[in-house]
């Protein structure tokens, strides 16, 4: 039994959870029907489908950014990519001669992603090619990103009108939100190819040794153009969410540091920073706490300006519980707890 419950102290999503339990517990007691579902006019409503809602284009985001954190990288362009997809999107609307046509708002979103697979394949041949660091590489785009969108947006706030469009943000199908099966979506597709394939292993084979791999065979330059575009793509679909949710294009604001949440997501969920292994899983739990705590700051009442400080403090506790220090320190409490109980047992 002992052996047990120190298997799932010690597992990566224990404490991720466990936070996320407190979380909801705080929410309970100051708001009782918290967990309560509502269906009106066959779909659903309430905090928890609020908080997947909200938390799907950052959970979409985080699970791209997962894929390049395990190759020992990092991608900083992901709200600025982002914030040109919903630019793009929305101009390519807003100068059709009808927004509300299926097909020209299906040409936007393939138009959108199709840029933002560029940007991403800027970002590999950056980092795999010319050899700059993944922090440099893909700050080049985050400061040059919003800039761009700027520019396609002409500095102004584009606002549209399509139904079709705005069903990717606010849209239901059989009752849920359209945004909670995208980011189911995305995370079956991400679980499928790196877990059900080799692609996995030698994305962790990467992130662990490169040198080692590229040896063993690897083509390290081909996996890493993979995880970056992939990371666009993710990064896209999210800004596109983000965009149809308010139909309108804010090349200033819109995935505003959504690339510091979903790094966030990722190293609470236990993936290390230094490359190698990885959790799809605890990334996905992760960026749930995230959202649940920005949920927690507004159902307490407090004041939303300082729900970073909130955010730091949150990820700090978490990280600080999954580290390799405290692990090892909780390991010699138990061992010392196990030799004073032989102890005494053997003295009975």
């Amino acid at each position: 039994m002992s052996a047990l419950l120190a298997r799932i102290v010690s597992s990566r999503l224990f404490w991720p959870l466990v936070m996320l339990a407190v979380l909801f517990l705080i929410n309970v007691i100051a708001f009782p029907g918290f967990f309560s579902i509502t269906v009106r006019d066959g779909n659903l409503y309430g905090s928890l489908i609020d908080i997947l809602r909200n938390g799907a284009p950052m959970m979409i985001v985080a699970i791209g950014m997962t894929l390049v954190i395990a190759t020992r990288g990092i991608d900083l362009s992901v709200g600025a990519v982002a914030a040109i997809a919903g630019s793009v999107a929305c101009s390519i609307l807003l100068g059709a001669p009808d927004p509300a046509d299926p097909g020209t708002v299906a040409i936007a979103i393939l138009t959108a992603i199709l840029i933002a697979l560029v940007l991403g394949t800027w970002n590999g041949f950056l980092v795999a090619v010319v050899g700059i660091q993944p922090i440099i590489a893909t700050l080049i785009l985050m400061t040059a990103g919003r800039g761009a969108a700027m520019l396609i947006t002409e500095g102004q706030i584009l606002t549209v009108s399509s139904a079709p469009f705005k069903v990717l943000g606010a849209g239901f199908v059989w009752g849920v939100p359209v945004a909670i099966y995208l980011a189911a979506g995305v995370f079956l597709i991400a679980v499928l190819f790196t877990r059900r394939t080799a692609l996995g292993m030698l994305i962790e084979a990467v992130g662990i040794n490169p040198e080692a791999s590229r040896q063993a065979g690897v083509r390290a330059r081909g996996l890493l153009f993979l995880v970056y575009v992939f990371a666009a793509l993710c990064a896209a679909v999210g800004g596109l969410i983000l965009t149809a949710n308010t139909m309108a294009a804010d090349a200033n604001n819109v995935a505003l540091f959504i690339e510091l949440d979903a790094i966030l997501a990722v190293v609470i969920g236990g993936t290390s920073l230094a490359g190698g292994r990885y959790s799809l899983v605890g990334t996905v739990v992760g960026a749930l706490v995230i959202q649940t705590l920005v949920t927690t700051v507004y159902t307490v009442g407090i004041p939303p300006i300082i729900t970073m400080v909130f955010k730091a403090v949150v990820v700090t506790l978490v990280c600080l519980l999954q580290s390799p220090t405290t692990n090892e320190a909780l390991a010699a409490f138990r061992r010392r707890l196990a030799l004073r109980a032989g102890k005494e047992a053997v003295s009975v």
